[in-house]
C-alpha cells in the first residue's frame, strides 16, 4: 500500500503562480477525484505530486519519505503515472506496449523476464483487454486504447496509480468501464487518483474529490459534500441541477450565471 502527503505545495510556471499553499493526504482504497475549473492547477498537481515539475514550497512524501530525496524510478515504482492526451506513434503489439509499464523495474539494457511476463498478462486482464494482446496498438478504437493504455500504468506494479483526464474523447459507455475499473483497482487496495472533468462521473464513483481553483484548494471531502450547488455556482460560474443523495448521483449543469466566469 502506498500513502502521499503534501504539504503546502506552491508551483510557478514562469512568473505564473499555479498552486498556492495545497495540503492534502491520500490513503490507499479511495478513488479520489481531482476536480475544478479549466486552468485551475489540476493537471500541475499531480505533477507536482510526482516531483515531475519543480515545487517554489511544500514538501511531498510517498510513504513518509519526501520525493525530493527518491530518484525518478522509486517514484514511478511507488505510484505510476498516465499523463493526459496519449498518442500511439509506433506500431507494437498490445502486449510488447503493456510490457513498457515494466521499465520501472529493469536494468539498462536488460529484458523482460517470465515473471515480468506474467505480471503483464495480470495487467491485460485487468484491465480486461487481454483478448487484444495480439493485435496492432495503433489500430485500436478509443475505447481500447483507453484501457490498453491504463494496463500498461497497471503492469508497473504501483501501488498507487495517478491518471490524468483518463476519459477525454471517450463515449458514455466506454467512460463507465474505465471508472468502474478504476474504482475496482481502489477497492482492492490501491490509491487512485484521477484529474475529471465530468462532475457527474466524479460524484458517481468517487470516494472522494479534491476541488482547485485558481491554484487553491477550496473543498476536500466526500462528493455530496463538495458538489452542492452552491458551491459550483461559486466556482464554475453555473447553475446545476444537483442529486448526490439517490442510488445513482447525477449533476446537471443548466447554465451559466450571468455575469460569472469561473
Amino acid at each position: 500500500m502506498v500513502s502521499v502527503s503534501i504539504e503546502n505545495l506552491s508551483v510557478r510556471l514562469g512568473r505564473r503562480p499555479v498552486l498556492d499553499g495545497v495540503s492534502a493526504v491520500l490513503e490507499p482504497g479511495n478513488l479520489i477525484g481531482i476536480i475544478g475549473p479549466n486552468g485551475a492547477g489540476k493537471s500541475t498537481f499531480v505533477r507536482a505530486m510526482l516531483g515531475l515539475v519543480p515545487s517554489q514550497a511544500g514538501r511531498v512524501a510517498v510513504n513518509g519519505r519526501d520525493i525530493a530525496t527518491m530518484p525518478p524510478r522509486a517514484i514511478a515504482r511507488a505510484v505510476a503515472y498516465l499523463p493526459q492526451g496519449q498518442t500511439l506513434h509506433w506500431p507494437l503489439s498490445v502486449e510488447r506496449l503493456v510490457a513498457l509499464g515494466r521499465l520501472p523495474h529493469l536494468a539498462p539494457l536488460s529484458r523482460v523476464s517470465e515473471a515480468d511476463r506474467a505480471i503483464v498478462a495480470e495487467a491485460l486482464a485487468r484491465a480486461d483487454v487481454a483478448h487484444l494482446k495480439d493485435r496492432v496498438a495503433t489500430e485500436l478504437s478509443g475505447g481500447e486504447r483507453a484501457r490498453v493504455l491504463l494496463a500498461r500504468a497497471l503492469a508497473v506494479g504501483a501501488a498507487g496509480l495517478v491518471v490524468d483526464e483518463p476519459l477525454a474523447s471517450l463515449d458514455p459507455g466506454h467512460q463507465i468501464d474505465v471508472m468502474t475499473l478504476l474504482r475496482r483497482e481502489a477497492r482492492a487496495g490501491g490509491l487512485i487518483v484521477a484529474v475529471l472533468h465530468d462532475l457527474g462521473m466524479a460524484a458517481r464513483y468517487c470516494d472522494r474529490v479534491l476541488l482547485i481553483d485558481r491554484g487553491k484548494l477550496v473543498a476536500d471531502g466526500a462528493p455530496d459534500a463538495v458538489l452542492t450547488a452552491e458551491r459550483l455556482a461559486e466556482v464554475y460560474g453555473i447553475r446545476a441541477l444537483v442529486d448526490t443523495g439517490g442510488p445513482v448521483p447525477s449533476i446537471i449543469p443548466v447554465d451559466r450565471i450571468e455575469g460569472r466566469q469561473a
